[in-house]
């Protein structure tokens, strides 16, 4: 079914926006053009963004970079320290100039500038804006989240994951920004490590090598944030942002390589990794890494209706089981201490579920979370171990956190390039109570196009009873929350590997409150 869906139940115009145009929707203009060009071209290439919202405090984010493919990742600055002018206001023409400030681009940080901007209302919308050697960025729109002890508030999260540059359009990141979520949740894979090839058929091939070094991740990075509809969607909501596998490498795990690299090269290049992340990313400064390490895992809460738990289920994961792969027997998955989350993040985790009063529990992490079984060609069934599969009793434990006592548990997940919807029995067993309801995400682009015959769909909603829906599309989530209902729409547009695709809802399901599962489609 085609539809597009309005905010909160409201209608509204039908509206298909794409690249720019979703900004113009809100504003009512086009977005800020630069200033009087008086000192070369704009820096402010790579668009800006926002992030982590608090009730009081949002990050400001933008980068630097007049040449951003410069082959030193650098993007073409000065090797000297800039002054960035900042202003957050309460309209989109700025005449009510609320915050501004001026903070200094430096190299060491690739010209980035993160603004913690503090002391603001709570559930409002704001707009910002930069300037810098002469210039002034396009205006960005953000919002902070409720207070502590609001749940009357309704709320639409976007949900994304897996854009890999090359196979497709960023089509999804448009339509996306037409919505106006109130929040955009990144579940992982926003670049992909792999090298470039110019001659391979494909959406939009480019030219470089698998990346390695810091230059490699960054001149990767301003590839894909040059893309018109990723900039347009980060310039419209506030981005909670984690990390999967392919902003290092490939399945990585802990301080495991996919590959024969050493533990020293995986490392250096994994510190690479996480220094060019944050260094696009608006994070706040608490995840800044120090060398290989960084803690991403946090908590952002949306008043008392909503408390998101975004977990790193790569940085402190045990290697995966049996080698990896799909597995039809494998007794080390069953091992009591497997870790997928590591003792401080599962502590932290557990105490944070102690405490919350939030109507909705919600995880957004990267890997399947309930159990998946696979058909193989000979007929057998076999579970994937990079996923929560290959570590049952951590699935176990965290599922008990939840359900300690009468809770609304729901789980956010990317990574399998494919929609799915499912509830979610208590360990992973169909004849077990439920606890709860998970939503995967497809891609944004990888995989490509993916394709609508049910044949190959089938076989795997049979194997698997707790699953309710399936596709292989290209698209996002969305959930629109109140303190009833929790209502996710798998949106899904027919191609990627061309522009201007239209978007649809294939299918929305409903999770009532106290009523753990899914209660039914909408």
């Amino acid at each position: 079914m085609t539809d597009l869906l309005t905010p909160h139940g409201r209608t509204r115009r039908s509206l298909i926006l794409t690249g720019a145009a979703a900004m113009t929707a809100w504003a009512g203009r086009a977005p800020a053009l630069a200033l009087r060009d008086v000192s070369g071209p704009t820096p402010f290439t790579l668009g800006v963004a926002s992030g982590d919202p608090w009730a009081d405090s949002v990050v400001l984010w933008t980068r630097l970079a007049p040449q951003p493919l410069a082959l030193d990742g650098l993007g073409g600055m000065p090797s000297r320290t800039v002054q960035v002018r900042w202003e957050l206001a309460a309209d989109d023409r700025f005449a009510r100039v609320l915050r501004r400030g001026t903070v200094a681009a430096q190299p060491a940080d690739a010209h980035a500038v993160h603004v913690e901007v503090t002391g603001l209302a709570p559930g409002r919308e704001y707009f910002y804006r930069f300037t810098a050697m002469g210039h002034q960025s396009r205006i960005g729109r953000t919002r902070t989240a409720p207070a502590r002890g609001r749940q009357d508030d309704a709320a639409r999260f976007g949900i994304v994951s897996c854009s890999r540059y090359e196979t497709g359009y960023f089509t999804a990141y448009a339509h996306l920004a037409a919505e106006r979520p109130d929040l955009v949740l990144h579940l992982g894979d926003y670049i992909y490590e792999y090298a470039g090839n110019p001659a391979t058929p494909v959406a939009r091939p480019f030219d470089q090598g698998e990346i390695i070094t810091l230059a490699d991740y960054r001149r990767r990075y301003a590839q894909y944030r040059l893309d018109p509809d990723l900039q347009t969607l980060h310039a419209t909501a506030p981005f909670a942002v984690v990390w999967d596998d392919h902003e290092v490498d490939n399945n990585w795990a802990g301080d495991i390589p996919e590959d024969t690299q050493t533990r020293a090269q995986f490392l250096t290049r994994r510190a690479a990794a996480f220094t060019a992340h944050h260094e696009i990313m608006p994070l706040r400064r608490d995840a800044a890494p120090r060398g290989a390490s960084s803690r991403l895992y946090r908590e952002l809460a949306w008043g008392d209706l909503a408390s998101l738990y975004m977990l790193d289920t790569r940085q402190f994961r045990d290697d995966q089981p049996c080698g990896d792969g799909n597995r039809v027997d494998c007794a080390d998955r069953l091992s009591p201490g497997r870790t997928m989350l590591g003792a401080t993040q599962e502590a932290w985790l557990r105490g944070r579920a102690a405490v919350s009063r939030a109507r909705w529990d919600v995880l957004g992490q990267q890997v399947f979370f309930g159990d998946l079984q696979r058909p193989l060609p000979d007929g057998r069934l076999a579970r994937p171990m990079d996923s929560w599969n290959g570590y049952a009793a951590a699935r176990q434990r965290v599922q008990a956190m939840f359900t300690d006592r009468p809770r609304n548990f729901i789980v956010l997940t990317g990574d399998v390039h494919r929609h799915y919807a499912g509830s979610l029995p208590a360990d992973g067993l169909p004849d077990r109570p439920l606890v709860g309801a998970e939503f995967v995400t497809t891609s944004v682009t990888s995989g490509g196009d993916g394709r609508d015959d049910p044949g190959p769909l089938d076989p795997i909603l049979r194997a698997n009873p707790h699953l309710r829906f399936t596709c292989d599309r290209r698209g996002y989530l969305l959930a629109e929350v109140t303190p009833r209902t929790w209502t996710t729409h798998f949106r899904v547009v027919p191609h990627v590997t061309r522009p201007g695709a239209p978007i649809e809802t294939r299918q929305s399901f409903v999770v009532e409150a106290g009523a753990p599962g899914i209660a039914g489609s909408a």
